[in-house]
């Protein structure tokens, strides 16, 4: 399974170019020094590697948990995100909703319950039991780990949107794509779901103009208390 997600090479299509094409017009500042730059990816390769080790023994007992409610579908659930200036990858996740939860979303895109290019559904029948665990603790969102090893995503950052979100995006959303997506970010560890679109864009971009390793270290610090003691709103 881990060789399978750190060389998934199946290939995406996507509106990478009409993607490109928005981004060209940005509006904010984005703090990119090569110091803060070369940091965060220490950073990132480093913290990885050593979650990857030390959550191994969580990666098999989820894995096996997952198995046990649905012995037939996949551990991992891999789907395919916009990363930075509008690049498509593929993002891995802990499997938390049934496996033919895809086709179910148009039926139940009626009862969205959050605002802008998102969907959230408190009572959202596709989630399996484990999968309200995993999705509540944020558990499922470990295997990113092996995203942030790659270089997709960082631990900190906005999070990847879907290219149908995308779609909807106006040139000032756009601008959440600037940056290498992440893990965690402001919006995470503000009430992600209690927070509407247009709020989750203006949390990004504040955090693209302030970004600092002082901010991503403080952001990942909060995470990992969020972790262990889970929102109850959450999601």
């Amino acid at each position: 399974m881990v060789t399978q997600l750190l060389h998934d090479k199946e290939p995406i299509r996507s509106n990478h170019q009409n993607n490109e094409a928005l981004l060209a017009q940005s509006l904010i500042t984005v703090n990119d020094s090569r110091t803060y730059l070369i940091m965060k990816r220490l950073m990132d390769v480093t913290c990885s590697i050593l979650g990857l080790i030390f959550l191994s023994f969580v990666f098999v007992v989820i894995a096996l948990i997952i198995k046990l409610e649905d012995p037939k579908g996949p551990v991992f659930f891999s789907q395919k995100r916009i990363g930075k200036d509008g690049k498509p990858f593929h993002m891995y996740k802990f499997r938390s909703m049934v496996t033919n939860a895809e086709e179910k979303l148009q039926e139940l895109l009626k009862y969205n319950e959050t605002t802008g290019a998102m969907f959230k559904m408190k009572n959202d029948p596709r989630i399996t039991r484990v999968g309200r665990f995993i999705r509540k603790t944020s558990i499922d969102e470990l295997p990113q780990l092996f995203n942030v090893l790659k270089g997709e995503m960082s631990l900190v950052g906005p999070r990847p949107p879907l290219q149908r979100e995308v779609d909807e995006y106006t040139e000032y959303d756009m601008q959440r794509l600037l940056v290498t997506p992440g893990c965690t970010g402001l919006w995470q560890v503000s009430g992600r779901s209690n927070i509407g679109f247009k709020e989750m864009v203006e949390l990004d971009l504040k955090y693209i103009k302030t970004r600092n390793c002082k901010v991503d270290v403080k952001l990942v610090l909060k995470t990992v208390k969020i972790m262990i003691i889970p929102d109850k709103s959450a999601f």
